[in-house]
């Protein structure tokens, strides 16, 4: 049996249990102040006990170094509630003796550290994750590059040194405007720009042109001006200009696909995985259900809505969602590690999602969401400050632009649009627009899925695990009961880990802050949407 992908075969061969590959191991684990980090980590020592050291890359937060930012910001989380309540002296051992905070910042060549250090570092690491990255969709985009691209090379550096396999975390939305079915291999632009991008014969994009072009772009901006807020506005317009130019709709698909070819040409004939989840979401299972950090993407739309901040959306209701617990994502990491420090070099990609084993309609999310919404409102206290009113519909894209494009019109027209967002007065039925239109310019493109992912290699990876290794870190999306999930575990723990209590919220102020994976998340206020995504 092969496991096979663009330039590479590599025999399938089966894979030790989990808890045996990551024995003894140490584990150099990047962005762990950000949500699937933390599940990742948490993951790991609850079912590896015998794990021999984590060391965690930490940039040096406002109020100490790494160690500190450690303390304050995972090892506090709640998603070590459960191992401080059955085994609390333990996991603070554990903590003390075998987590190793290392002050550092991956956008930095060496990651900023002495030549000596880094190379004593690299000793003692024995498997790397890559799990750090900006996750705004509409970051400048220089900010994006460093992090989600120019890091890569820092990261794979490392992981030459340390002579150790690198498992990096991608997205499934690599895949950019290409349409259909999306299966686990190098993926191109789409469209005109096709065959802007030279292709290596082993299969990698060769993006040092690009790259070098887009730092030159970068350079033109900031020599134009010295406001930093307008510099920011123009590099964040440079983003999503220069990725919708080449095929992808915003600055985190672009750079993240960016990042994955210069990982493929690095890691060239050494041991490389690239993990790409979907949309990511809260916990299907563990730590507890319904654990999450932060509004995701998802998030961002139901928030609003329960805030009567919007009533319409522009979607394709037959279009398949694909949304994946976080857990599944994490379990799907532990999984490719434990292969790449048992098997040979060479690369392997496996996204993780559920669009092709147990599809979700968004219109039939959409459904689930409302019936629970008006049926149970009382129940999420801090996502509903009173009973919703109205019902939340999808349009098309021309009706979209449509009342987008009815700003600034007369009075009769106004009477039209109040009617669509079911708001009375006409200040009202301006903001509910405005934040439609900001959710829109974000999400969109989200909600019209063109393709359908897939994950056979990724089941077929957990296949040949042992079954107690698929017991515990399941990854078949098939799992999921998408009415128990969306309406019960998911808005539960939306209600109960993201949101803060309604008396400590203005209601002027709703947006709600979260940081994952290093950035902040999805916002959902009507006054301050923070377009970004899942992770």
């Amino acid at each position: 049996m092969t496991h096979s992908m663009t330039g590479t075969t590599l025999e399938a061969a089966a894979v030790p249990d989990a808890r045996d590959a990551f024995a003894g191991k140490r584990i150099l684990l990047t962005g762990a102040t950000g949500f699937v980090a933390k599940v990742v980590l948490e993951k790991l020592v609850r079912t590896v006990p015998d794990l021999g050291r984590v060391l965690l890359l930490v940039r040096p937060g406002e109020h100490g170094d790494a160690r500190a930012r450690f303390e304050r910001e995972i090892a506090a989380s709640s998603v070590f509630d459960h191992l401080r309540g059955v085994r609390p002296a333990w996991l603070e051992r554990f903590f003390a003796e075998r987590v190793e905070c290392v002050t550092g910042e991956i956008t930095a060549p060496a990651f900023g550290l002495s030549a000596e250090r880094f190379a004593a570092l690299a000793e003692s690491v024995d498997i790397v994750v890559n799990a750090a990255a900006s996750v705004d969709f509409r970051e400048p985009l220089d900010e994006a590059l460093a992090i989600n691209t120019l890091s890569l090379g820092h990261v794979t550096a490392f992981a030459r040194v340390a002579d150790a396999p690198l498992v990096h975390v991608s997205t499934c939305y690599v895949n950019g405007y290409n349409r259909g079915e999306m299966r686990e291999e190098i993926v191109g632009p789409a469209g005109a720009a096709k065959d802007a991008i030279p292709r290596h014969g082993d299969g990698w994009y060769d993006v040092d042109a690009l790259i070098e072009s887009l730092q030159r772009k970068i350079a033109r901006v900031r020599a134009r001006g010295d406001d930093p807020e307008r510099v920011r506005r123009r590099l964040t317009d440079l983003g999503i200009a220069q990725a919708q130019r080449y095929g992808w709709n915003d600055t985190y698909t672009f750079t993240k696909w960016l990042g994955e070819q210069v990982a493929l040409r690095a890691m060239h004939g050494r041991t490389l995985t690239i993990v790409r989840p979907a949309i990511i979401e809260s916990t299907l299972r563990d730590p507890a259900p319904g654990w999450i950090e932060g509004v995701k993407v998802a998030d961002a739309v139901i928030l609003a809505y329960a805030r009567g901040k919007t009533s319409f959306f522009p979607a394709g209701r037959e279009g398949i969602i694909d949304i994946v617990p976080v857990d599944l994502v994490a379990n799907a990491i532990v999984l490719a590690g434990a292969e790449a420090l048992s098997g040979g070099p060479g690369r392997r990609i496996y996204q993780c999602c559920s669009g092709s084993t147990n599809p979700l309609a968004l219109g039939e999310l959409i459904r689930l969401l409302l019936a629970e919404s008006k049926r149970n409102w009382r129940k999420y206290d801090r996502l509903f400050h009173a009973e919703p009113k109205h019902d939340f519909r999808t349009v098309g894209e021309g009706t979209f632009r449509f009342v987008m494009g009815a700003f600034g019109l007369g009075a009769a027209a106004w009477n039209g649009l109040r009617r669509l967002v079911g708001a009375p007065g006409t200040t009202r039925a301006m903001e509910k627009l405005r934040t439609t239109r900001t959710l829109a310019v974000t999400f969109a493109f989200y909600a019209h899925p063109r393709y359908r992912f897939h994950n056979a290699n990724l089941l077929a990876l957990a296949a040949r695990c042992g079954e107690e290794t698929r017991r515990v870190y399941p990854v078949d999306a098939r799992l999921i009961d998408w009415e128990e999930y969306m309406c019960r575990i998911h808005m539960a723990g939306l209600n109960r880990y993201a949101l803060r209590r309604r008396d400590a919220v203005p209601d002027d102020a709703s947006g709600q802050a979260g940081s994952a994976h290093g950035q902040a998340d999805a916002c959902a206020g009507a006054e301050a949407l923070a377009p970004q995504a899942s992770r």
